[in-house]
């Protein structure tokens, strides 16, 4: 087995990713919130 030094992975890939599941959930928690505010106006 080879061996393993702490920090030496290239983590690009993961990086990026989570910054797009980032992105994603803000945009959906906005877009849900918006739509709540619009639903509350709309019913009022």
């Amino acid at each position: 087995m080879a061996e393993y030094k702490h920090g030496s992975m290239d983590i690009r890939t993961q990086e990026k990713t989570f910054e797009g599941f980032i992105r994603m959930v803000s945009w959906g928690a906005a877009i849900s919130i918006g739509v709540l505010i619009f639903l509350a106006l709309a019913n009022g």
